[in-house]
């Protein structure tokens, strides 16, 4: 029976074998690592659902609300906080009285049990963060929430990532702003914003090295 293949064709199966040996993990690795810090796995940019559609937009945006009216802990303790009723209830006594969407609030309020919100920005109990110290050091709001007063409904703004956190740890300077704008949605950085930013760092005393060190996250 007659040769079907030449000899040549031994050396590029070996070829074409040991070449797939070698592509098949690093696409696996490379396939891993990109899905791992897409959004898909973060859930950054996606909206969450919530009992009552409020709407940041509305209250940030429109009537002026600042953060600190709902989020009452945000300056004294790690946690920000969540509104209680009694906080919604102090406009929504007198405006939206029959709001089908606000239904749930009113039920809250007659009954004493308190709403349940889904948290967007769920981190895991091995990390620990305090929001008090990096708004005593100038980090404003929409650095890791986003454009809030810009979301009808709340979406995450950011990845969370360790990653993503140390790229700021690692130079403040470009992100730091001045106490009196960290509430500011509307604040904008300066032309100067590296200078700006590292006369902060002293003025606040922010201890770059210190900041990294992987205990200050992981107690």
């Amino acid at each position: 029976m007659a040769q079907v293949f030449r000899r040549r064709m031994n050396t590029i199966a070996r070829v074409g074998f040991v070449t797939v040996l070698l592509i098949l993990p690093l696409t696996t690795l490379f396939g891993t690592y990109g899905v791992l810090r897409s959004s898909w796995q973060t859930k950054e940019g996606l909206f969450i659902g919530q009992t009552i559609p409020f709407s940041h937009e509305h209250h940030v945006r429109g009537l002026g609300i600042d953060c600190r009216y709902c989020h009452t802990g945000v300056e004294s303790s790690a946690y920000a906080g969540i509104p209680a009723t009694k906080t919604c209830m102090t406009c929504h006594s007198r405006v939206w009285l029959d709001s089908p969407l606000l239904a749930p609030v009113r039920t809250s309020w007659d009954t004493g049990q308190p709403l349940v919100w889904n948290k967007v920005n769920v981190l895991p109990d091995y990390v620990y963060f305090d929001h008090s110290i990096h708004v005593q050091k100038g980090v404003g709001c929409t650095e890791c929430h986003g454009q809030v007063d810009a979301m009808p409904l709340m979406k995450k703004g950011a990845s969370l990532q360790m990653r993503w956190c140390l790229e700021c740890h690692r130079h403040p300077e470009d992100r730091l702003r001045p106490r009196g704008q960290v509430f500011n949605m509307a604040w904008t950085p300066p032309a100067d914003q590296r200078q700006a930013g590292l006369n902060l760092v002293h003025k606040y005393h922010v201890d770059v090295h210190q900041i990294q060190n992987c205990s200050v996250c992981h107690r």
